[in-house]
């Protein structure tokens, strides 16, 4: 465990965390190759990990036997050449199950996402993560976002459980992840994980969080590299430019419709002739109209990296 969480820890320092989509046939199965070539290119494309079937990659849509077929393909696919970590979720047995099945496909780690449904109190939280971690192998970093979030007093206690090495953060209250994170063990590995990230980054670095997941890189990892290496540099100037002109727009078109947090990730990646498929229901695909949007903000990103190398 302390291998994997190393790795993480060294890759995380020298790229984005990519969270790869799922690819699927129009008739709505999951299409293996599709899912092969999309994280082939993830991975050409130099991320520091592959978060396979989280939020990002419908895990919430997939059936057991599929969620096994996909991390089983990217990780033949990925080779080890980055850390792998799998998606995890529901109440604590199914998590447990979906752990098993994810140690059988060899992937790094687990990211135990928030569970099904219920408000718990902290008690109820730590517990659930003590259920999984007992049930598994696998580190597991804890995902706050919804109806969870932990105390100060809960991360210290995570801090604690054999085989809980991070967080990853979804709410951006600043105040109460910077005091997460002075609870938590210090070698404990967090980053940022809002949705559409980027527009954060700075935010959290200043409480000592650098890290963060690009969902853009799932569709336009040029750029999503280019806001990297901004980042990394303190270029503060490139990072406003691609932010006035790509992230804002592109957060206030997935900010009209519920889920477009991945819808719109997946209609880009078509868009660039990625064989991702559609969204799977509950989920919507954009309207025409917001396609064509979609696509001219796009356009617009890249043109933008090309006006700043």
């Amino acid at each position: 465990m302390a291998d994997a969480a190393a790795r993480l820890r060294e890759a995380m320092g020298r790229s984005v965390l990519s969270f790869p989509l799922t690819s699927f046939t129009e008739d709505g199965e999951i299409d293996i190759a599709g899912f092969r070539d999309h994280v082939g290119r993830q991975v050409a494309a130099g991320p520091a990990a592959l978060f396979v079937c989280c939020g990002t990659g419908e895990f919430f849509s997939l059936a057991e036997p599929e969620y096994e077929q996909l991390l089983t393909a990217a990780v033949a696919e990925v080779g080890g050449r980055v850390p792998v970590v799998a998606g995890l979720g529901y109440g604590w047995a199914q998590a447990s199950r979906f752990a098993a099945a994810a140690e059988r496909a060899g992937v790094d780690a687990g990211l135990l996402m928030p569970h099904y449904l219920v408000e718990a109190p902290q008690l109820g939280l730590v517990a659930q993560v003590r259920e999984v971690a007992a049930r598994t192998a696998l580190p597991l970093i804890v995902y706050q976002r919804g109806q969870v979030r932990f105390s100060a007093a809960a991360i210290a206690e995570l801090g604690g459980v054999h085989g809980v090495i991070g967080l990853k953060d979804g709410h951006s209250d600043l105040d109460q992840l910077q005091r997460a994170r002075l609870a938590a063990p210090p070698d404990w590995l967090f980053f940022n994980g809002a949705a559409t990230a980027e527009m954060q980054a700075r935010a959290y670095r200043t409480i000592g969080v650098p890290a963060y997941s690009s969902a853009v890189h799932s569709f336009a990892p040029e750029i999503a590299s280019a806001f990297f290496r901004a980042f990394a540099a303190h270029d503060d100037d490139t990072m406003e430019k691609l932010l006035r002109g790509f992230y804002w727009p592109l957060v206030e078109l997935r900010d009209r419709r519920a889920g477009y947090a991945v819808s719109l990730v997946k209609a880009a990646a078509r868009l660039r002739g990625e064989r991702v498929g559609r969204v799977r229901a509950p989920l919507t695909d954009p309207t025409p109209d917001e396609t064509t949007e979609l696509e001219a903000l796009l356009d617009a990103g890249l043109g933008l990296v090309g006006a700043t190398r």
